[in-house]
């Protein structure tokens, strides 16, 4: 059981409530080294976070904040961005004079990458949380924490243009491990994360369509040929041109033809309408895979003429 998951997992448990509701339980915490969460609620003006137990407040020093401040390889964005929210921390001690507890961001990742993320191969399946968006992809939060990259390519099969059409800030998703780099300039392994391989491949996705059916979706990008409508995360047809569609737009769809050895669907474009009403598209996942280990992932149908595969055995 993977006990170091992403920042705020804890926060509402009756557990992690248990060990932060008195001065004795966060005792027992600081004998046990048990990890708990509570909310930052101030970073100081040398970016020391502060806790509010309700009872008493905890400090978190700033080299004391995230693996890596003391050495500058992690910025002090990674302490400033967590007011008003979750952070996970070891007891150490505490400063009677000062009614404060003593805790450690940095211990608590520091043994998430010991006993967890030093442990990860290529192709496991692991939880994550969405911490930021970029136009290369997105950041999302593998435990304690630490950060990892999901990049744009990998997020679906079906492209997008930028990360939002498919994730939101906070948004809890699982993904594969693609890669993991050893640096020895950083205290963690490099993780590069994928998310496409477990939306399922383009026959399992395509058996949710009938011909004949009139069907939503949000339209990916329009070129000189036709207009590339996005029916799944991991589906997408080719619609007819018409006039006034712009990308992003959401439309429904007759579906033409479906045609598994070329992997093609054909579409017309019936109407078009603001996104709100298809939006749910970007956010909503049928996950084919939710645990285990990925060895090879192949997308494409086996008469296909272009393969599309995940090796996560190299």
């Amino acid at each position: 059981m993977n006990v170091y998951l992403p920042e705020g997992s804890l926060i509402s448990k009756d557990e992690n409530r248990k060990f932060t509701e008195s001065v004795k339980a966060l005792e027992e915490c600081c004998a046990c080294g048990r990890i708990v969460e509570a909310v930052c609620i101030v970073c100081d003006v040398s970016h020391n976070l502060i806790v509010d137990f309700g009872f008493m407040r905890g400090l978190i020093p700033r080299k004391e904040g995230a693996v890596g401040i003391e050495d500058g390889t992690t910025r002090d964005i990674a302490l400033i961005s967590r007011v008003n929210k979750p952070v996970c921390f070891k007891v150490t001690g505490f400063d009677n004079s000062a009614k404060m507890a003593i805790l450690s961001r940095r211990q608590a990742q520091t043994e998430c990458i010991e006993r967890y993320i030093n442990a990860l191969t290529p192709g496991d399946i692991i939880p994550s949380k969405i911490t930021h968006l970029e136009q290369f992809g997105c950041f999302v939060d593998v435990g304690c924490g630490l950060p990892s990259l999901i990049p744009i390519d990998s997020i679906s099969v079906s492209r997008i243009s930028h990360p939002s059409d498919r994730f939101k800030v906070g948004q809890e998703i699982i993904a594969a491990v693609k890669s993991i780099e050893q640096n020895t300039s950083i205290a963690s392994p490099k993780l590069t994360l994928t998310h496409k391989e477990l939306l399922g491949t383009w026959e399992q996705n395509v058996a949710k369509f009938t011909a004949g059916e009139t069907v939503s979706g949000i339209v990916r990008s329009v070129e000189e040929y036709g207009v590339f409508v996005e029916l799944l995360p991991n589906l997408a047809g080719l619609a007819e041109l018409r006039e006034n569609i712009a990308v992003n737009q959401a439309v429904s769809v007759y579906i033409k033809a479906i045609i598994p050895e070329k992997m093609k669907i054909k579409l017309i474009i019936v109407d078009a309408f603001d996104l709100e009403r298809g939006s749910r598209l970007g956010h909503c996942y049928d996950y084919h895979i939710t645990e285990g280990r990925l060895k090879t992932w192949t997308y494409s149908t086996p008469d296909s003429p272009k393969l599309i595969q995940s090796d996560f055995c190299r």
